[in-house]
């Protein structure tokens, strides 16, 4: 009896030795297909104490920055990337005892997509001008970055034709913006449209046309990224919506989603608004702006 008893659990252990092993195998397994899927980061623009502009009614920028991610994280997942959030709800990563909540926002943004290292960056804001008749999306990147030149103009191009705006705009070039400048993978602004300008406020805060936003600055990330991986292929080949490059896990691949640890028409060159003015650059000495 004693005998069958030692098999028993020499069998027993045997048996639990096979089993957690498979589960570490799938477990790595899922990590590592994780980590081969494309991961972008998506950056909804101020938050918590920093609404940015706040228009006569009471919109808050804020609020349709994060309105406009949490559409595009949805999107990007669906296609199979993996999604980094900075922020998923109305808090920023600061600490509530900061001495400059700002400041410390932006350098624990920039940090987190250092760490992460994603294919680009994209960033949600809305504009604003003291000319109210000034609308239309509008995409800026860092002047010394090529890429986030090329990201930008294709961003700009599927917003013009997918949102069809009055005066479409160009994207443009800046050297003084935060995040643009520290951030050392390529990252863009998107400004979405302008708040001081009366019909496309009433847009921007429609669900319908926020939907319609995140599809335009959707299909230009895949158009990007497909030209990028098949430098010969078409548009008429490759639509936008459907293009993504040749590596890419297919759109029955789900995607998932991580945060931070913290819970102009073509004619004009109008900046994004910035609530919060600059902060200094301990390398030049210089000005940069907080947006």
């Amino acid at each position: 009896m004693k005998r069958k008893v030692e098999i028993l659990m020499v069998i027993c252990l045997f048996a639990s030795s096979f089993l957690l092993a498979r589960a570490g195998a799938a477990l790595t397994s899922a990590k590592n297909a994780s980590s081969n899927k494309p991961c972008i980061v998506l950056d909804a623009g101020h938050g918590g104490s920093d609404p940015g502009k706040v228009t006569d009614d009471d919109i808050k920028e804020k609020d349709l920055n994060l309105a406009v991610v949490k559409k595009l994280k949805t999107l990007f997942e669906n296609k199979g990337f993996r999604v980094v959030l900075t922020r998923k709800s109305d808090k920023v990563m600061a600490s509530d005892d900061s001495d400059n909540v700002k400041v410390e926002d932006m350098r624990n943004r920039v940090a987190l997509i250092t760490k992460t290292n994603p294919v680009m960056t994209v960033s949600i804001h809305q504009n604003s001008f003291p000319d109210s008749s000034i609308s239309g999306p509008q995409v800026f990147f860092f002047e010394q970055s090529k890429e986030s030149a090329d990201i930008a103009a294709v961003l700009q191009d599927s917003l013009n034709t997918t949102l069809n705006p009055p005066k479409p705009r160009v994207s443009k070039s800046n050297d003084n913006y935060y995040i643009l400048k520290k951030t050392p993978t390529p990252i863009v602004i998107v400004e979405c449209g302008f708040l001081s300008n009366e019909d496309e406020k009433n847009q921007l805060t429609t669900d319908a046309y926020q939907q319609k936003l995140a599809r335009a600055i959707y299909n230009g990330v895949c158009q990007y990224l497909n030209s990028v991986n098949n430098p010969d292929s078409s548009d008429s080949e490759n639509p936008p919506d459907s293009s993504v490059p040749e590596n890419f896990p297919t759109e029955t691949d789900s995607g998932s989603t991580e945060t931070s640890d913290f819970d102009s028409n073509s004619a004009s060159t109008a900046e994004p608004y910035s609530a919060i003015d600059s902060c200094s650059d301990a390398n030049s000495g210089s000005m940069l702006s907080l947006i």
